[in-house]
């Protein structure tokens, strides 16, 4: 396997924060591109996501960082607004120390390399900012780094036969010249054209 290599998560993180707060109390019930998700689902799940990649990032191994992020749907609780940027700060701080991306960690239940959970990390802000967007119909224009490093990680899990295709479902095929991002969501399992 080749070394991954990650951006500061904070360019990424504070837009995902800045997305979430234009999201109004009567959009909670849109859908979004996660077909099993409402936006309030979405929403919890950014906030647990945030929280777990934070700890594997400090190697605060515990619930946390156990639980599997399909072992029940999640929601959003009283104070998220606050719980969210809070939590998208600290994971990129927590993964400003080298020593998160060196020897493993646990996010998701699943023990990774620190480097992988970096990558899954990025990932997970790429894609999901971008679900984010789409369903309140905000403007979104990820942070460049963390939009190659979402490509990078995504093409070759896409490529690994043992995975089956894209981490969030079948790839969607999106033509070569099509702008990075739709590529990237097209590697995650979604439609780039996806309207609410």
């Amino acid at each position: 396997m080749t070394e991954m290599t990650t951006p500061d998560l904070g360019p990424q993180t504070r837009i995902v924060a800045r997305l979430a707060e234009g999201v109004t109390d009567e959009q909670l019930t849109a859908p979004t591109p996660c077909p099993e998700y409402a936006l309030h689902n979405l929403l919890g799940h950014l906030v647990h996501l945030a929280i777990a990649f934070r700890d594997a990032g400090r190697k605060d191994l515990g619930a946390t960082t156990d639980t599997s992020p399909t072992a029940a749907v999640p929601d959003v609780e009283p104070g998220w607004r606050a719980a969210l940027p809070t939590a998208l700060d600290e994971l990129a701080e927590a993964w400003r120390d080298p020593a998160a991306r060196t020897g493993e960690t646990r996010a998701g239940g699943v023990t990774l390399p620190g480097a992988v959970a970096a990558a899954v990390a990025v990932d997970e802000l790429v894609v999901h900012g971008w679900d984010l967007a789409r369903a309140t119909d905000q403007e979104y224009e990820p942070d460049p780094d963390a939009l190659r490093a979402a490509h990078g990680f995504l093409l070759a899990a896409a490529q690994d036969p043992t995975r089956g295709g894209g981490i969030f479902g079948p790839v969607v095929p999106v033509p070569d010249d099509a702008p990075l991002l739709d590529r990237v969501i097209g590697l995650s399992g979604r439609d780039p054209g996806w309207k609410p």
